[in-house]
């Protein structure tokens, strides 16, 4: 599945998602000594000698060691490949050197920071664009290379990863990227059921809902399930509707196995929201859970929203 909007902006409006992304898809091990916490959005825009103003940018800043390193995101939607890629993020970046010089955001006597051009490009053609700026040069004189300018970007190729590879990261990059490439609701559901743990804290609630309107519009353009977005309320909702669609629909094994399949992915779910929220489970709870019906299981894991011990769950 692919959904071409401007969702992904939204979404890498959020540090989780930056922190995300640059942890595990950037293969460097300088990446480590980031300060994720001190992740920043730079909300400014570029404006070109000829007035046109870029809207797309999604600029972060990160401290790295004793500076700033700026990370520039371009997110890559066309059906062909740009070719002069390297052109397009040298003049970016060159932009983004020139916004910082004339917004006198350089410390006195200090030199321009390091600037990390990363592309996440999410289409179906392969990637064959020259991954820096040498070579789109013809062979030159040694004395000639000295005076060209360089420059070198990440590629992030999302049909490039396994379902697999994705599955093995607690990442919320990668369930985005996985969303993308899921073939069936069943494969959504899985993700949306990791979703539920991974974001738990109130101050995740505006990705939470980017993700809720992300499912409902990939569900809807690709998969051509009308969904009212606005009566889903949160991720909790769109994990139980997908599991009452799974079931509405069936599928090409029988029935029982369905029943049982969706039963133990919403145990499973349970638990794990169980041990988030309260720490380890009590046998009797791990007893209770291995014995219920799928509507206790629906019930229960909406109790645990507002619950305050996990005897209050399943009263």
């Amino acid at each position: 599945m692919a959904i071409h909007d401007h969702s992904y902006k939204q979404f890498f409006s959020h540090p989780e998602m930056v922190r995300d992304l640059l942890r595990d898809f950037v293969p460097f091990d300088w990446v480590k000594e980031l300060d994720f916490s001190t992740l920043e959005k730079i909300n400014h825009s570029y404006i070109t000698d000829d007035l046109r103003e870029r809207a797309d940018d999604v600029v972060w800043r990160v401290r790295f060691n004793d500076q700033w390193l700026y990370v520039y995101l371009l997110i890559e939607f066309q059906s062909t490949v740009d070719r002069f890629m390297a052109v397009r993020l040298l003049t970016y970046v060159g932009l983004l050197y020139q916004d910082l010089i004339k917004s006198k955001q350089l410390p006195r006597g200090k030199k321009l920071p390091p600037v990390l051009p990363i592309v996440l490009y999410n289409g179906k053609k392969p990637w064959k664009a020259a991954m820096q700026l040498s070579e789109l040069l013809p062979p030159l004189p040694e004395q000639l290379q000295d005076f060209q300018p360089t420059l070198k970007y990440v590629l992030i190729d999302e049909q490039s990863y396994t379902t697999g590879e994705l599955e093995r990261l607690e990442n919320l990059t990668a369930a985005l990227i996985r969303a993308e490439l899921a073939e069936s609701v069943e494969d959504l559901l899985k993700i949306v059921a990791n979703l539920l743990v991974w974001l738990d804290s109130d101050k995740q609630s505006g990705l939470r809902r980017a993700f809720k309107e992300f499912f409902g519009r990939l569900l809807s353009e690709t998969a051509h399930i009308e969904i009212d977005i606005t009566a889903v309320q949160d991720l909790t909702e769109m994990h139980r509707m997908l599991n009452e669609r799974i079931r509405e629909w069936g599928r090409p094994y029988r029935e029982e196995g369905l029943k049982e399949g969706i039963e133990l992915g919403e145990a499973r779910l349970l638990k794990r929201l169980l041990t988030k929220r309260f720490g380890p489970m009590p046998d009797w709870v791990v007893a209770k859970i291995d014995e219920a019906t799928t509507d206790q299981l629906e019930l229960w894991s909406e109790q645990i929203l507002d619950a305050d011990s996990i005897e209050a769950v399943f009263s």
